[in-house]
């Protein structure tokens, strides 16, 4: 799976795992902190545990803004906090308030940053113990493009540098945002693994835009169980208009964890590194909208909490689908209105004057699911402008009708990616 979060900031007034600097962008000069990541963040378990906390349920409550969007549906709530969280650290004042309060950022500045980047590098860490050979692959990076000549804050610099491993490239928004957007777009490409194209549209960054934060992640995991290709066969999944559609579904028996509840049944599927896993909520017929509307932090841990373990006979269908949306709207009405704002945005802390305000937040994301595992990608571009059970008999799991499903970090509980399969065939 990939994710890229990018952050893109305009003027408001006149394989193996990696967490790795940009590269050197064509015609792009270096402006980076002479501060090294700190591989050593003070960050205590407890906060660890806060900042997941924090994820799980700003993905449920964006996921509750974006539900009313048609059809299939997928995001990386990780990606575009962690894109966030380095806008944030340029944010003051009501915006910062208000951004911390959408985000579900509990920990004080001072913690957040370190915290943001143990996580980060724990990840890898885990990521690196995994044997030579099992199918799983990640890497994070995360990169600034600032516009030739705007005067940064040092500190500003400095911390996302110690925190995020994030350098500035310098670009030329003014006289070529064309140029600039072609660069920023290349990176995501390289860092997606070629899966996320395209992301910052044309028109989107113009002559105001002063700086793009971006995050990049990709993600590939082999299942823990393997599904034999020739024992995938058509079959028919169950649309939510009654209506019926043909399409490869999966096959297997295995033993998995799995809830057998009053109106949903859920599965957890490992992936083979063995920290991370999908869960799939399946309701039952004519309960899609009520599960959806009860998607939230408090649920995931009943969930998980009656999960009993047992040998399953596996129906999954095989799917790829492709998200794009636009998340200003969804993240003015979780209440950080003031960053969209070019009257009321403060983002001092990025430049010393309060000249900067977030003109777009822009989200697409990726995913197959296959016989081997998955394969995932996101983006998120935030643009800112100048103003101007014991074992017994099997149970039958067949997900045949629409379902929602997530990636998770199992050690800290994060939602790495979330999603619903509303119609596999689309």
């Amino acid at each position: 799976m990939m994710v890229v979060v990018l952050a893109m900031l305009a003027s408001a007034g006149c394989g193996p795992v990696s967490i790795s600097l940009p590269y050197p962008a064509p015609d792009s000069s270096v402006a980076e902190s002479d501060k090294p990541r700190n591989l050593t963040p003070s960050a205590s378990a407890d906060d660890l545990t806060e900042l997941a906390d924090g994820n799980v349920a700003f993905a449920f409550d964006l996921y509750d803004t974006l539900q009313d969007e048609d059809g299939n549906l997928f995001f990386s709530p990780y990606s575009i906090s962690t894109a966030l969280a380095m806008t944030y650290a340029g944010a003051a004042g009501d915006t910062a308030s208000q951004m911390a309060a959408t985000l579900h950022f509990t920990l004080p500045a001072d913690g957040l940053h370190p915290a943001v980047n143990a996580y980060a590098l724990d990840l890898q860490a885990r990521a690196e113990q995994v044997t030579e050979g099992t199918p799983f692959e990640l890497s994070i990076a995360n990169s600034l493009w600032g516009q030739q000549g705007f005067p940064f804050l040092p500190e500003f610099l400095d911390l996302l540098a110690e925190n995020y491993g994030a350098g500035m490239r310098l670009v030329d928004y003014e006289s070529d945002p064309e140029g600039a957007r072609q660069v920023i777009n290349d990176w995501v490409r390289d860092e997606t693994r070629e899966k996320i194209k395209d992301l910052i549209p044309q028109g989107a960054i113009d002559a105001m835009t002063r700086l793009v934060l971006a995050n990049a992640i990709y993600f590939k995991a082999g299942w823990l169980n393997p599904f034999e290709e020739t024992a995938t066969a058509p079959a028919p999944f169950h649309l939510l208009d009654g209506s019926e559609v043909e399409i490869p579904m999966m096959q297997q028996s295995e033993s998995y964890g799995y809830v057998l509840g009053d109106v949903y049944r859920a599965i957890e599927l490992p992936y083979r590194n063995g920290n991370t896993s999908m869960l799939i909520i399946l309701p039952d017929e004519g309960q899609f909208e009520a599960i959806e509307e009860q998607l939230s932090p408090a649920m995931m841990m009943d969930l998980l909490g009656r999960m009993a373990y047992g040998p399953v006979n596996l129906s999954l269908p095989k799917f790829t689908h492709e998200s794009e949306f636009n998340l200003n709207d969804a993240l003015i009405a979780l209440g950080m209105t003031d960053a969209f704002d070019p009257g009321r945005a403060d983002f001092s802390g990025m430049d010393g004057a309060r000249d900067l305000y977030i003109s777009d937040v822009l989200h697409k994301a990726f995913v197959s699911v296959d016989e081997e595992g998955t394969e995932a990608a996101a983006a998120t571009a935030v643009i800112m402008s100048l103003t101007s059970a014991p074992m017994g008999e099997p149970i039958t799991f067949t997900v045949d009708r629409p379902f929602v499903y997530m990636i998770r970090d199992q050690q800290t509980g994060t939602v790495l990616f979330l999603g619903r399969v509303i119609d596999p065939s689309g």
